[in-house]
């Protein structure tokens, strides 16, 4: 019994002290994860300066032109660049390493960036709905070549852009993406109903196409403002099933309950879980190694950061439902 209570302190004071460690390869992963935060605030960077550009291009092209559709991607790609401009600057917050302030780094400014972004796409695309819709009845004579001339730049300039992003996996790099790739949907719709407004007369395809852009914009800013919201209210990033998990762990010797497990992410790339693990361990040796084995299984789970309380045979969880 003295020696089961010797492990006990042994255990805890190494859960205390090491319970937030990682496996060996996790050094370099935080040296893998910076190098990612350091690639999406070029990236973010390169796209705002190159959305800018052409967000004054396309919106003095609109008042010329007169085409609704050409000044609804107008004041999208303002708002692209207002929020491209707002994830830049949070996405070098994000790379502040933590201190006494935030114990777990400054990463989840980045997550508020995309979520941001999605707030102000959603605003943009309504108003843009609401001058559309009436419109429709009372549309205007815009200038098809003009639009033509335009759409065909739009696609070059947001192709472009959307190509710095492509490779990223971060909130904002995904949230901009998206909207870049949404952007270059939009100016082939204009391309397309230039083309039509050239060849029919058709005056009502230009507010009809500023609506159908906006109601696509609409349906993937929310998507995204709904994926930021999980991730700032931490819920359980839908990569990681908590019952796979149990599982899992249950197959490592001598592990005989996991329960308490609470995950979720910093900015939707970097993974934090916490859980009791019960385990019956004869001596420190074996112990140790149910730790390290759990620490490395749930790192090839997509688990950055575990933090594991040991539980000794016949200790009571006090947290345990």
């Amino acid at each position: 019994m003295t020696a089961q209570i010797a492990f006990y302190f042994r255990c805890a004071l190494h859960s205390h002290d090491h319970a937030h460690t990682h496996p060996a390869h996790d050094h370099t992963d935080g040296h893998s994860h910076h190098r990612v935060q350091m690639s999406t605030t070029g990236a973010l960077r390169a796209a705002f300066f190159l959305n800018t550009a052409f967000a004054i291009v396309e919106a003095i092209g609109g008042f010329w032109t007169g085409s609704l559709a050409v000044l609804t991607d107008a004041l999208h790609d303002t708002g692209d660049a207002v929020v491209l401009g707002a994830a830049w600057w949070l996405q070098g917050l994000a790379m502040k390493e933590r201190d006494a302030r935030y114990s777990y780094g400054y990463g989840r400014y980045s997550a508020l960036g995309g979520w941001l972004g999605a707030g102000v796409l959603i605003v943009g695309a309504a108003l843009m709905l609401w001058n559309a819709v009436p419109a429709l009845w009372h549309p205007g004579t815009p200038q098809a070549k003009g639009m033509l001339l335009l759409a065909v730049l739009g696609i070059a300039f947001n192709g472009f852009a959307a190509s710095r992003l492509h490779a990223g996996h971060s909130l904002s790099e995904r949230a901009m993406y998206f909207h870049l790739l949404e952007d270059v949907l939009g100016w082939v719709a204009v391309l397309v109903g230039a083309l039509v407004l050239m060849f029919t007369g058709w005056a009502w395809i230009d507010p009809a196409l500023s609506i159908g852009i906006s109601i696509f914009i609409l349906y993937n800013a929310v998507r995204t403002l709904r994926h930021g919201t999980d991730i700032l209210m931490q819920a359980v990033p839908s990569d990681l099933n908590e019952d796979k998990v149990r599982e899992r762990l249950l197959k490592i010797p001598n592990i005989t309950d996991v329960h308490d497990q609470h995950a979720w992410t910093l900015d939707g790339n970097y993974t934090v879980l916490t859980l009791h693990i019960a385990a019956n361990g004869s001596n420190d040796e074996d112990m140790l190694r149910v730790k390290q084995e759990a620490r490395a299984a749930l790192y090839d789970m997509g688990v950055n950061h575990a933090t594991i309380e040991l539980e000794l045979p016949g200790e009571e969880c006090a947290v345990k439902q």
